[in-house]
């Protein structure tokens, strides 16, 4: 298998992990405050991390990758988190969700900012065509009735376009699961220390999906999707397989009408299958 089909799969990987990410996360905060939900999956996952990079006695990052460590962690460990679980509070997971079609667009932009990368002009019409769709439809749909959910789901996705970029830049020399484990444990001390300031009154009025939830944003979402979504963007390039989250609503949809029973309109479904149709394009001149 050659680099760039094994980063298509990888990131396709990435991505099936990453679209549970929403509907879990409006599960969880029904019973744990959006702040306590973040700090938690963190530190949760920032544990499991430093298990990992002592099992497998990692050695420590360079000074130069110090910075760009936090950035990571400042994006994806705790902004992207952040923001969307406080954009739940006001819009339905599946509303949210169709915001994710804009990422491609945030994480190509920042890939030729942070990354190098120089995609062909047709590549940004494809781009551009896919997220604009999913503006439209936010615009036409939803932002008149949440303008602050719709406003921190923006807010969500240029901190976590910038948080893919630069993982993916720093997975080339420290590997892509090291990049994700480090950010974690970079911020596993405020993490954990707040985690534990802001914990619920009482755990045991917390209901059995909240706790699911947070399992899953903590394993899945915050440290094994980053293992197979940045080992894609540095086989495959960052503008190109970060198009494949344009197939991130379709999963995400499916996920949030079947396990939590809410509305998945057919213009959501027309808006998804219209932006996944412009990877195919987006993919061809990526390069």
């Amino acid at each position: 298998m050659d680099k760039m089909a094994s980063g298509w799969i990888n990131g396709f990987l990435g991505v099936l992990i990453f679209a549970g990410s929403l509907p879990a996360t409006r599960v969880a905060v029904a019973d744990f405050d959006p702040v306590f939900l973040t700090l938690a999956r963190a530190a949760i996952a920032g544990l499991v991390a430093l298990g990992l990079l002592l099992a497998f006695r990692q050695k420590w990052p360079e000074g130069r990758d110090v910075l760009p460590l936090l950035v990571v962690a400042l994006s994806v460990v705790i902004g992207f988190p952040l923001l969307t679980a406080m954009a739940l509070q006001h819009v339905t997971s599946a509303h949210s969700i169709v915001f994710i079609g804009l990422l491609p667009l945030a994480t190509a932009l920042f890939g030729v900012l942070r990354g190098g990368e120089r995609p062909r002009p047709a590549f940004w019409l494809f781009s551009c065509l896919g997220s604009g769709l999913v503006a439209g439809f936010a615009a036409r749909q939803g932002f008149a009735a949440a303008p602050v959910g719709d406003l921190l789901m923006l807010a969500a996705i240029i901190v976590c376009g910038l948080g893919y970029a630069e993982g993916a830049a720093l997975s080339r020399r420290l590997g892509g699961w090291q990049v994700i484990c480090w950010a974690l444990l970079l911020s596993l001390p405020v993490t954990a220390g707040l985690a534990l300031a802001t914990r619920p009154a009482s755990l045991m009025l917390v209901g059995a999906p909240a706790w699911l939830g947070l399992a899953y944003v903590s394993l899945f979402s915050m440290l094994i999707g980053f293992v197979f979504w940045y080992r894609g963007l540095v086989q495959g390039g960052i503008a190109a397989v970060g198009q494949l989250q344009l197939l991130q609503p379709f999963f995400g949809l499916a996920l949030a009408g079947l396990l939590l029973g809410e509305t998945v309109s057919w213009q959501m479904l027309a808006v998804s299958a219209a932006v996944a149709a412009c990877v195919a394009g987006a993919k061809r001149f990526s390069r």
